[in-house]
């Protein structure tokens, strides 16, 4: 066995199949993707940024920019999958990347290949978050750009079945090209993270596979050294691939709620004291939120004043779960917030636990714990962990009717049929749906 990374990666990339659990793993992924993209691509939800980014990125006739629109259309209700080691959303850039190849005459669309390619994505969107350890995130990167754009250009060198070298090529210049600021959050600039990623991930692919000249060794290895600031471990890119695989350990998250991952426990606490009895609205005087240190980084605005940035307030998306009991997609997209809701977000304060971890260390142990001081001075107080909301399943195909619910039934239910992917045509139709202007 060779002692290069690089060589090594780009054997496991193009040599390791998945199996049938793995696939129907990838149709449950594939299908909150549909959930996520559809609303956006159909103009179901407007979204402000598409109409700039499809005139800067016209992707007729073009793998690269309709790779882009569709990373962008995917990640612009921030309603998609998350893979908690990746520490981001590898399916947008994934799935972007492989359909965009795919929906191009000059390949051959096969629905077990894309399965395959998927699957393998998403493995090594995992095992970069190990790779990359825990400082990259934490220091303002955001992994599903920076990270994915190098899960998606393996994911599409096994698609289309590159040489070894061409693979190690292509995985340098993705990772040369890694960029993504978490300082961008709350804007339709974190979608297009993500839609920047996937047309860098092909752009990487054509080079290689086109013969352009570079380092095929050592640019991978530096990248996780330089951005993984001191902590990167290298050798947890390749330890025990496949066994299990991070689609199935610990697999997608598919979010309840569209609004940030790092909202959702506080969210569920909100609706266990919203169901409690013995007090209004009205009498709430002050809201509690703690947290371990860090745990708030991603949902780091305090006082939204659109829907967008409303998806990364933690103040926000409390007091919309405790005032309305549900987190819904309208009040999450452009437009300015609602009045009632920022006035009662104006009475939450954060309040980090000092007593816990830092967050960066294991996210796993994340909590969010509101406490409700009453006009009364009487308290209530839940506590909810990231391990029991994670716990809690999510229909993924229900939420894919729900998106779509303004769009006609017989499409939606040929639309269901159609992404649990029984056969090549139904990959072909999926593909004709998502052909951009």
């Amino acid at each position: 066995m060779s002692n290069s990374l690089s060589e090594r990666l780009a054997d496991a990339l193009l040599n390791t199949r998945p199996r049938d659990l793995e696939r129907q793993l990838a149709r449950d992924g594939l299908v909150d993707y549909f959930a996520c993209l559809l609303p956006v691509h159909l103009g179901l939800l407007q979204d402000a940024g598409l109409a700039p980014v499809r005139q800067v990125y016209p992707a007729q006739h073009s793998v690269d920019n309709h790779a882009l629109q569709l990373g962008y259309m995917s990640h612009a209700l921030d309603f998609d999958d998350y893979h908690a080691t990746f520490r981001g959303h590898p399916s947008t850039v994934v799935l972007s990347t492989l359909l965009a190849f795919l929906a191009h005459p000059a390949e051959v669309a096969q629905h077990e290949r894309l399965l395959d390619a998927y699957v393998i994505g998403v493995e090594l969107a995992g095992r970069l978050g190990k790779a990359i350890g825990t400082r990259h995130y934490a220091a303002g990167l955001h992994s599903t750009a920076t990270l994915g754009v190098i899960a998606a250009t393996g994911a599409a060198c096994h698609l289309l079945q590159l040489s070894a070298q061409h693979t190690q090529i292509a995985l340098g210049l993705a990772a040369t090209q890694a960029a993504g600021l978490r300082a961008q959050f709350g804007s339709a600039a974190k979608a297009l993270h993500a839609g920047l990623a996937a047309r860098q991930a092909v752009n990487s692919v054509q080079l290689a596979a086109s013969g352009f000249a570079a380092q095929p060794q050592q640019v991978l290895e530096q990248m996780l050294e330089v951005l993984g600031f001191g902590v990167a471990q290298p050798e947890a890119l390749l330890a025990d691939w496949g066994a299990p695989w991070r689609i199935v350990s610990p697999g997608l998250e598919f979010k309840r709620y569209p609004t940030c991952g790092g909202t959702h426990s506080a969210i569920e606490a909100a609706f266990a004291l919203r169901a409690a009895e013995g007090f209004a609205l009205e009498q709430i005087a002050a809201i509690e939120v703690s947290f371990p240190p860090g745990a708030d980084t991603a949902p780091s605005i305090r006082q939204a004043h659109t829907g967008v940035e409303a998806r990364f307030s933690l103040e926000y998306v409390i007091a919309d779960a405790l005032r309305n009991g549900e987190v819904a997609l309208p009040r999450y997209t452009d437009g300015p917030v609602d009045a009632q809701i920022a006035a009662l977000a104006s009475k939450v304060q954060r309040v980090p636990d000092l007593s816990a971890p830092a967050d960066e260390l294991d996210p796993d142990k994340r909590f969010h714990r509101l406490t409700l001081t009453l006009t009364d001075g009487s308290q209530r107080s839940h506590c909810v962990t990231r391990m029991q909301t994670v716990a809690l399943p999510t229909d993924v195909r229900g939420k894919l009717q729900r998106n779509l619910q303004d769009w006609p039934q017989a499409q939606r239910v040929a639309l269901a049929a159609d992404l649990e992917l029984p056969d090549d045509a139904a990959l072909q139709r999926l593909l004709s749906l998502i052909r951009c202007p």
